[in-house]
């Protein structure tokens, strides 16, 4: 796969081939062995039937009157080389001269690959490049400007597109400078220079002149200029008026521009040419200039769980390879192989650090080269790589591919990242420096996806407005994400409670509550998600009755195993399996992790030292101002709640340690049943709840709801 993006070939047409032998028949003809070498790998004649192979001469020769015509060749896909026996015409005084300068060494044309399975058969595959550009802001497609022509006509031949190019009046011929020049181009063809651009000196446009064409003469026509960016374009003989032929310098690269405008003729006709019938082939799939939104199949594809699993499947193993690789089209993802993907060997890093400033940045560079995303980027920023496509790979890229990802080409041309797993060292836990990228790609309008092996979805990373941090989320819940009052549980992971009964209806109530409120926070067009941490006990509680009641059930999830030197001292904390949204974290970024649960409505159960830790989180965050203040629930007891903050709370205000802040104690409400929370929310959402800095001081540290949801 990688050879694609080390080469300047196209895979439908081998390099030019010089003569290594050559033997003059007659002043007007000659047998030629032509050598062609260093032909790529994916050259396609290897592949189809040799009947399809035939020899395209350079269109300088045959702008002179020098045809030639392939009799036999071998292709050796072992040496990427080819040899091609070619019978050499005159057509006209001029190639007669030609001719005789013709020496061994000189590069005179190449073999082009007519693949019947490239032949563009929609004439919309072509239309829809009027009017587009490439990144210099060349024509992908049009004949005389960039929106096209009326002198282009498409249509629809014998199962192809044909575009009918049509002629200007008149005919070229050449001044009499032209057999000074004939030595000069001679040599020119030794070394490869392009001559094109010379003859055209020696060449008159006569206007008048009538175009048709004589026994042993060429007879050069002209169209409008031709830009061709997206496809290979070639003559077709059978269509040509009666009498008429074309050389067999019948192809246009897909380089051509504004010069695609010279056709070279042979035969006898009295009656004039009018115009020039072409059909197209196609390029290989990630030089086809297409755009992602034209790319049906594709986009249907992507939304395919199987497809997506099924394609991660064919990466090369072993498992700890990276790999991956840049995916243009429908098609070529349902059938990917393993041969398509690129794959690198791990290989660990130690960078030397900021005072060996030359050497790490030495070794950077090299880590990057070295990362299996790498050839499909630099292809993507040198121009290589034109069509717009999505990425896979094994493992979320590296951080240190930012520079990369983040380039105005890329940009532009990468549609979407797929990723089995997040980390190669965590596997599915995510760096601080993973979600700075996350973060960054955010921006850049480059969508995130985690074909996620736990949940057995498709999760695409979003962020809330106005956040710095974001969740996995499934597809078909972005949307109701991004617009979601995000509730969360805070609880004990060892123990579940007695809770769930009334959880249950206290988030039917809030569902219901939609319709009796107009808040911000909470209407009739307001979804809603819930957050935990994802683990066992309270945690599942929490994501059980989200899931039961429809509500996204989300979580941030910490990987709590410890490091390989050290010894475990926290409890191995599995996913629940009611978690459909999620982030994770590595266990060194703990704080960072509850930094960003980002609650609307925080919810306590009864827990340990990491819900102490939480509660006291929530309390900063209101007190700062960070977040408005809003109603938090401490389900449970109340004398076990005072237990745990009431003491707290009171040497603070004894001590005067919170002087101006002592009203944050009306942000917490402690309840026992799902009725009694309802009020608290209601009463809040009515505008009746006296909250916030200007509201009155529980000196409990929190405020005690009664049994029928009066504020105490």
């Amino acid at each position: 796969m990688e050879e694609l993006f080390e080469i300047d070939q196209y895979d439908l047409a081998t390099p030019d081939g010089m003569i290594t032998d050559i033997k003059i028949i007659n002043e007007y003809s000659a047998e030629a062995v032509v050598f062609i070498e260093k032909i790529s790998s994916s050259f396609v004649g290897f592949q189809i039937d040799p009947e399809s192979i035939f020899f395209n001469i350079k269109s300088t020769l045959a702008q002179l009157g020098l045809n030639g015509i392939c009799q036999s060749y071998e292709l050796d896909r072992k040496n990427r080389c080819a040899q091609v026996q070619v019978l050499l015409q005159t057509y006209g005084r001029l190639a007669v001269e030609m001719l005789k300068l013709l020496q061994v060494g000189a590069y005179i044309g190449k073999l082009f690959a007519a693949d019947e399975r490239r032949r563009v058969r929609d004439p919309d595959y072509l239309s829809r490049m009027f009017g587009r550009s490439d990144r210099s802001g060349r024509p992908l497609l049009a004949l005389g400007g960039l929106q096209g022509s009326d002198d282009l006509i498409l249509d629809k031949v014998d199962g192809r597109t044909v575009a009918y190019l049509t002629l200007q009046n008149g005919r070229i011929v050449y001044d009499s400078s032209i057999y000074g020049f004939l030595p000069t181009l001679a040599k020119a063809l030794l070394v490869k220079n392009k001559m094109r651009g010379l003859l055209a000196l020696h060449q008159e446009w006569k206007p008048l002149s009538p175009r048709n064409v004589n026994d042993e003469e060429i007879l050069l026509v002209k169209t409008l200029p031709l830009h061709i960016r997206t496809v290979f374009g070639r003559v077709v003989d059978s269509l040509l008026s009666s009498g008429y032929h074309h050389t067999s310098a019948s192809i246009l690269q897909p380089d051509t521009f504004a010069s695609g405008d010279i056709y070279e003729l042979y035969g006898k006709s009295k009656r004039e040419i009018t115009d020039i019938p072409l059909e197209f082939y196609t390029l290989e799939p990630y030089r086809e200039y297409v755009f992602f939104s034209d790319r049906d199949q594709l986009q249907v594809c992507l939304e395919d769980n199987k497809t997506l699993f099924e394609a991660f499947e064919t990466a090369p193993m072993p498992f700890e390879n990276r790999a991956a690789v840049f995916i243009v089209k429908g098609q070529q993802l349902k059938n990917l192989k393993s041969d398509d993907w690129v794959a690198r060997e791990p290989r660990l890093h130690e960078f030397p650090g900021l005072f060996h400033s030359t050497r790490q940045a030495l070794m950077v560079e090299r880590y990057i080269e070295q990362q299996p995303s790498y050839p499909f980027l630099k292809s993507i920023d040198n121009g290589t790589i034109t069509s717009q496509g999505i990425l896979l790979t094994r493992y979320f890229p590296s951080p240190l591919m930012k520079r990369m990802l983040l380039s105005d080409q890329v940009q532009r041309c990468l549609k979407g990242i797929y990723f089995l797993y997040p980390s190669f060292s965590s596997l599915n836990f995510f760096s601080a420096e993973d979600r700075a990228l996350l973060h960054d790609l955010d921006k850049f309008a480059i969508p995130v996806y985690w074909v996620d092996t736990v949940t057995k979805q498709i999760l695409q990373y979003a962020q809330k407005p106005e956040r710095d941090s974001g969740l996995f989320v499934p597809l078909n819940a972005v949307d109701l994400f991004l617009k979601s009052t995000i509730f969360g549980i805070y609880g004990s992971n060892l123990r579940s409670g007695l809770f769930e009964q009334e959880l249950h209806a206290l988030f039917k109530g809030l569902l219901e509550m939609r319709a009796e409120v107009n808040h911000p926070l909470l209407s009739k067009n307001t979804p809603l998600s819930l957050v935990t941490g994802g683990g066992p006990g309270a945690m599942e509680v929490g994501n059980r009755v989200a899931k039961e009641l429809k509500i996204l059930s989300c979580a941030n999830i910490v990987d709590f195993s410890p490091p390989s030197d050290h010894e475990a001292v926290v409890n191995e904390q599995i996913q629940n399996p009611f978690v459909e949204a999620k982030m994770t974290y590595r266990l060194d970024k703990l704080v960072e992790r509850q930094a960003e649960f980002n609650l609307d409505f925080p919810i306590f159960l009864p827990g340990g030292i990491g819900t102490d830790f939480e509660y006291s989180l929530e309390e900063v965050r209101r007190k700062v101002g960070s977040v408005i203040a809003t109603p938090m629930l401490l389900f449970g007891d109340a004398d076990y709640w005072s237990r745990k903050v009431s003491s707290r709370f009171k040497c603070n205000l004894e001590t005067g340690t919170i002087e101006g802040s002592e009203w944050i104690s009306n942000c917490f409400y402690c309840v026992q049943t799902a009725k009694q929370g309802l009020q608290v929310y209601r009463d809040y959402f009515l505008g009746k709840l006296p909250i916030g800095k200007n509201g009155p001081v529980y000196e409990e540290g929190f405020v005690r709801v009664s049994a029928d949801g009066v504020v105490a």
